[in-house]
């Protein structure tokens, strides 16, 4: 019932019990008078007359679309700034603007042939004359894209039609043509003659350095270097040409300033980034090595430079698919270039593929024949596919060396042990077991020095030929011989490392240690290399001068800090020294990068770690170094001074014994000996 009766109660009863159903009336907005009527109508002209007059007023302060004239303006003062990558989008630009536009093509040309393109500049140079612009103020350029392109001869031709007002640029594409045919000291005359007339011509300078530096010519390389730089302190080319000098002469680090300094002028000048992206690999810094070659894909898509150095960092990180990978894309690009050598072959090998490693091997020894490394690679992978026979063959120069490490006299045991030959099998093994027994020495030779001279007397003025008479004369123990070829060599290239090391060489052959390592310093002051590093500090050591030979080591670790060779011989010093502890710190990160089969490392282990109270961990290394080599009075000497830290006194005693019988003369031992008695 209540129901019903509010129900009939109607709306005004709802409306008295639920007020917040009530319905709300809408008030009506009473528009102003002035929004009425015409005053509306003229109130809306005048807004869109005002918006009409604001769209004029933008339209007259926004600049001029680009102009073409103005385009080519940025890219010729780009051009000329070094930032060619600039200079090739700026021409491009104006291009779009004016396809007619001739000059802006021939400039667009210029820019790819300082880039290295000589495919896009020669089709660019095609649509400038077909623009209207005279051929014959083209020939340099054309002449400049053929050599790009592999063509000397034709680049030769072409620079012999270009009329006298770009005889420079002509000359030196003419000096380039015959350094790539070969004819360097041809080349070099092109570029004085220049220079005579144009002192001043950085590029001209640019060139002769390039072309010394190829020669081998490191010292005549820096002057040029320095002087275009000096010229021309914002050209990538120059400034990339210092960064490699420096490099070369002073080392890794001194050389990234340069090359980022061509980098500022231009972010993509691709050579400058393959050149500072190796640089950054070599001192193990891959996370800056893997942005500086993305950044030269991006200036270079399917850079081959640039994926090989993607390569070899994913191969460091072992992963060997994907290093293959990128090999592969390179396309046989630089196949035939030692690194690319050596990568691939390491790749096969890891892959369980000895033959395929043989083939890339072979052709590495072929190239580099005075390369320990390469020959060993060649006779493991030899015997590993079955040709013991032909592993000896690529073996034996190492073997004939008196100071032959353990690793390749064992390989050639294992080649005499696979064709039969027991008796000289064994005996590579006793030599094996008891590691170098002398010095390193020059690499020797088979060929007769009659026939060295006869092909150096008929190939004067290269000096190729005058060190192989040099090896030949050490081989045979002409020593006094071989010094006097190579100081005439010396002398007559000063700014040749290979010289200096060659009379260097001879010197130390002869047991004359300090005449050598003054042949040694000049050396390394054109090429501060690690086996020029490692002769200097020998001979030094030799010579008496342990100070002058720590200072060496020093510097060039400073500057190549990733140097296995130079950071295991500080180790030995700092363990010779009674540096334990930081000796241990030191051949710890050399044997986590080598691994358990170095044993010289091991050696020195067991002797730090014994040195430093912790005989448990010195047996351990002094075992396993014992194990590489049991006939090595080192070996024997460090695990007997390993098991004295340890306690075993009667142990060590059996080896230091036996480490002094095999090394009778070593003081160092005899000490030990005695202070175990």
């Amino acid at each position: 019932m209540i129901f019903m009766s509010e129900a009939a109660s109607g709306s005004g009863a709802r409306a008295s019990r639920y007020p917040l159903l009530r319905r709300k009336r809408r008030r009506r907005v009473k528009l102003p008078a002035i929004l009425t009527g015409n005053r509306a109508r003229i109130l809306a002209i005048a807004l869109l007359s005002l918006a009409l007059v604001a769209v004029a007023i933008a339209l007259a302060l926004r600049p001029p679309p680009p102009n073409a004239r103005r385009l080519l303006i940025d890219s010729l003062n780009t051009l000329n700034a070094g930032n060619y990558s600039a200079a090739r989008t700026n021409a491009q630009h104006a291009i779009a603007a004016e396809p007619r536009l001739a000059l802006a093509h021939a400039v667009l040309a210029r820019a790819y042939l300082e880039l290295g393109d000589g495919l896009a500049a020669e089709a660019e140079l095609a649509r400038a004359t077909d623009a209207g612009l005279s051929a014959d103020r083209l020939h340099q350029l054309l002449a400049h894209a053929r050599l790009l392109q592999g063509d000397a001869d034709g680049a030769l031709d072409e620079a012999a039609k270009a009329p006298p007002r770009y005889a420079g640029y002509a000359a030196r594409i003419q000096a380039r043509a015959l350094a790539s045919q070969g004819d360097g000291v041809q080349a070099q005359a092109v570029l004085r003659a220049l220079l005579d007339r144009a002192p001043n011509d950085a590029a001209a300078w640019t060139d002769l350095g390039r072309i010394r530096l190829t020669a081998g010519d490191v010292g005549g390389a820096s002057v040029a270097a320095s002087r275009a730089a000096t010229l021309a302190p914002r050209e990538p080319a120059a400034l990339t040409l210092q960064g490699e000098v420096v490099r070369s002469r002073y080392g890794l680090v001194a050389a990234l300033p340069w090359f980022a300094a061509a980098l500022r002028s231009d972010a993509y000048y691709h050579p400058a980034l393959i050149e500072y992206a190796a640089t950054l690999g070599e001192l193990g810094r891959n996370t800056e090595m893997l942005g500086a070659t993305r950044n030269a894909l991006l200036a270079r898509p399917g850079s081959p430079q640039a994926l090989y150095l993607q390569a070899v960092l994913a191969a460091r990180a072992g992963r060997t698919a994907l290093a293959r990978t990128l090999l592969q894309r390179t396309g046989g690009a630089i196949a035939g270039l030692p690194g690319s050598l050596l990568l691939s072959g390491s790749l096969d090998y890891a892959e369980g593929k000895p033959e395929q490693a043989v083939a890339a091997w072979r052709r590495l020894a072929a190239v580099q024949p005075l390369n320990v490394t390469a020959r060993q690679l060649l006779g493991a992978a030899l015997l590993r596919s079955g040709n013991p026979r032909e592993a000896l063959d690529a073996l034996r120069p190492i073997g004939m060396r008196a100071d032959a490490d353990s690793y390749s006299l064992t390989l050639i045991a294992r080649g005499f042990e696979a064709v039969g030959d027991q008796a000289s099998a064994a005996q590579y093994l006793d030599r094996a077991a008891t590691g170098p027994i002398a010095p390193a020495a020059t690499f020797v030779t088979d060929d007769a020095v009659g026939a060295l001279m006869a092909d150096a007397d008929g190939a004067v003025g290269d000096p190729t030929y005058v060190l192989g008479v040099v090896r030949g004369l050490v081989t045979r123990g002409d020593f006094g011989g071989a010094v006097a070829r190579a100081r005439t060599l010396a002398v007559s290239t000063p700014g040749a490392p290979a010289a200096q090391l060659a009379l260097g060489d001879s010197l130390a052959a002869g047991g004359r240690y300090g005449e050598a390592a003054g042949a040694y310093a000049r050396a390394a002051d054109l090429s501060f290399d690690e086996p020029t590093m490692l002769r200097l500090v020998d001979a030094l050591g030799r010579a008496g001068r342990a100070e002058d030979a720590s200072a060496a080591l020093a510097l060039y670790l400073s500057q190549n800090p990733q140097s296995l060779a130079g950071l295991r011989l500080l180790g030995h010093w700092q363990v010779a020294s009674g540096d334990w502890d930081t000796a241990i710190e030191t051949l710890e990160g050399v044997r986590r990068r080598v691994g358990n089969r170095d044993g010289g490392v091991l050696v020195d282990l067991a002797l730090a770690y014994a040195g430093s109270d912790d005989g448990a961990i010195a047996v351990r290394y002094g075992r396993a170094a014992y194990g590489l080599s049991p006939m090595s009075a080192a070996a024997a000497d460090a695990y007997g001074v390993a098991l004295a830290a340890d306690g075993n006194l009667d142990g060590a005693r059996q080896l230091l014994v036996k480490a002094t019988r095999l090394a009778p003369g070593n003081a160092v031992i005899t000490d030990h000996l005695r202070q175990l008695r």
